[in-house]
């Protein structure tokens, strides 16, 4: 039985998306695979929840940090492993070099940070070919075929004509991440941290990792708390330690309308209350990509970032966006000063759109 080993991204929403990858893999092996990853300790509730995983490792370096020495032992200890191949999803040297020092045979990535020798089934990634995040995870799934030149053009180093599981909004080719939830731990979740479930429940990802030009107002969430409280539903503020500051505000602008979560649970409960959630509001961040794995009716909001690279891979998602001239420009802080494709985005625009979505076809 195969073995292969994945280097996992640091960022959640990332993590999330890889699962693509799992699925193609498996797949193509027919489901006869060991699949285990290698990831970041924040992220490691998240491969729990998805079954292709058979073993999640931790992943103890920060970004930055070279620990070289550290480096060597961890691999070396993964050399009892006997893996058959390891495909490293970040671009960077140093994520290259924990799988050379385990000697792993089959070292697959893209190229990056010019990681020959450290990679020996390395890939040249054409951004234009696959503009989407999962299409190039998923391409690193496929197989380098030795007939062709080992740094083409096409990111699977395939030749003009051949494609990738086509990736269509139907149902993404099959290949859409899905996190399994138990409805039981989620509704010990809840009653851990106090919460009824006796409402149907609004919850609102406030915060995004990347910096403020991703965050929709405090003020606006606010009011699309009232607007949908009005409707009977019961607001979630979910987010991290980080976002505990905006969810206080937002709590106080809704006149307490909101159940501020924001910092009261790790991942792994996030992703339990996401999973009771009727309805998700969420800037473009990794609960965002979490919920849309659970199927929840979502709506994504996109500012200062693009729905084009990274949306939210599910049928039930739909994207709320200006399209300004100005954006997406990608920034972490607005460059112009006035954060217009956030600020004029409406909680009265929101509201119509979660609508749409919650009303059934006729």
């Amino acid at each position: 039985m195969p073995k292969i080993l994945i280097v996992a991204p640091s960022w959640v929403g990332d993590a999330v998306m890889s699962q693509v990858l799992f699925k193609r893999l498996q797949e193509r092996h027919d489901t006869n695979l060991i699949l285990d990853v290698f990831a970041p300790a924040w992220t490691l509730p998240l491969f729990r929840h998805m079954p292709e995983v058979h073993d999640a490792i931790p992943n103890p370096f920060t970004h930055g940090a070279l620990q070289l020495g550290e480096r060597y032992r961890i691999g070396k200890t993964l050399r009892t492993k006997h893996y058959d191949q390891v495909i490293v999803l970040p671009n960077s040297i140093k994520s290259a070099l924990v799988p050379f020092f385990a000697r792993i045979p089959v070292r697959t990535g893209f190229v990056g940070e010019l990681r020959w020798g450290l990679l020996n089934d390395a890939r040249w990634l054409d951004k234009q070919a696959l503009p989407l995040m999962v299409e190039r995870f998923l391409a690193l799934a496929e197989a380098k075929s030795p007939l062709r030149p080992p740094f083409s053009k096409w990111g699977t180093n395939s030749l003009p004509g051949e494609t990738l599981p086509p990736l269509t909004k139907g149902g993404w080719g099959g290949f859409a991440p899905h996190l399994q939830a138990d409805p039981a731990e989620s509704r010990k979740t809840a009653q851990k941290l106090g919460i009824p479930l006796d409402q149907p429940v609004a919850a609102f990802c406030v915060g995004a990792e990347y910096g403020p030009a991703k965050r929709w107002p405090a003020s606006h969430f606010a009011e699309l708390a009232r607007l949908l409280s009005a409707d009977g539903y019961q607001i979630w503020l979910i987010g991290s330690a980080k976002d505990a500051a905006i969810g206080e505000n937002i709590q106080h602008l809704s006149g307490g309308l909101c159940r501020n979560l924001c910092g009261a649970t790790d991942l792994s409960d996030a992703i339990d209350l996401l999973a009771s959630a009727s309805v998700v509001v969420s800037n473009d961040s990794g609960l965002m990509h979490i919920a849309a794995a659970l199927d929840k009716p979502m709506l994504a909001l996109y500012g200062s970032s693009s729905p084009d690279f990274t949306p939210p891979l599910s049928d039930k998602a739909r994207i709320l966006s200006l399209n300004l001239p100005c954006s997406p420009c990608f920034k972490r802080e607005c460059p112009l000063g006035h954060f217009n494709c956030m600020n004029q985005m409406l909680p009265q625009q929101a509201l119509i759109a979660l609508r749409q979505l919650l009303t059934p076809p006729q």
